[in-house]
């Protein structure tokens, strides 16, 4: 079991080697869940400098233990959110559309790997990540379609289910017998809605992006060495804001 690891966040296109490591192991933990094939999953996002990736990995960069995605909404590409619930209800397009306009992004692809699985380090450290880099990007807003599992956490660091859409939010899927729900993160630079300790943790994070910190898993017992890299290089001010 890994107890010391790094966590990083870097453009997609700055790194196409780790990116490939992240396909294949978020395809293996889909595989083992009986899920051969994700709609809105597909590898272009690689090839796409809107797309930001946060990675657990060895401290030698030689292994991945999992990470997650941040898609920014740019008005081209649809988000993941998107093309896996559009079907069921269009009214995501609007909603997605309208927050462009001040910057929006969906957190997606998060996955962990068995040697870490319970320890949070393949999901809710680097979910709570996530919203850490936020303001670099300088977005207003962040969605996320998230499984029964990780709506708890998704809810301490500040986000809401977003019941605009689907049945009070909720949607069968990637699977009839899988149901996901969509949370809405709507404060991300003020982080009103979040648990006290937790926004103190992140307001903290965001003035020391490269740190490392000892971590306690909130479902074990155990202690985890975490080294952050969170500074996200060569973002320009309003890149991502959709007009």
């Amino acid at each position: 079991m890994e107890t010391e690891v790094r966590i990083r966040a870097f453009r997609a296109t700055d790194d196409k080697e780790t990116c490939i490591k992240f396909v294949l192991g978020h395809q293996k933990v889909l595989e083992n869940h009986g899920i051969q094939k994700v709609t809105s999953s597909t590898n272009a996002w690689i090839d796409s400098p809107s797309v930001i990736v946060i990675v657990v990995e060895s401290l030698d960069r030689q292994k991945l233990y999992g990470g997650a995605r941040i898609h920014i909404a740019n008005g081209i590409d649809p988000l993941p959110l998107e093309t896996a619930t559009g079907d069921m209800d269009p009214k995501i397009y609007d909603y997605i559309k309208h927050y462009s306009k001040t910057g929006t992004a969906e957190l997606c692809g998060l996955w962990n790997s068995i040697e870490v699985a319970g320890l949070g380090i393949g999901s809710y450290f680097p979910s709570r990540a996530s919203i850490v880099i936020l303001n670099q990007l300088g977005l207003g807003s962040l969605f996320s379609l998230c499984s029964p599992v990780t709506l708890r956490f998704n809810q301490w660091i500040g986000a809401r289910v977003f019941t605009e859409v689907g049945n009070q939010g909720t949607f069968y899927y990637p699977k009839i017998d899988l149901l996901a729900t969509i949370i809405f993160l709507e404060d991300p630079l003020t982080l009103n809605k979040a648990h006290p300790r937790e926004r103190v943790k992140m307001f903290w994070m965001r003035e020391n992006l490269s740190n490392v910190h000892e971590e306690k898993s909130p479902f074990k017992n155990i202690t985890v060495k975490v080294h952050y890299e969170l500074e996200v290089k060569g973002i320009k001010q309003n890149e991502f804001n959709v007009v």
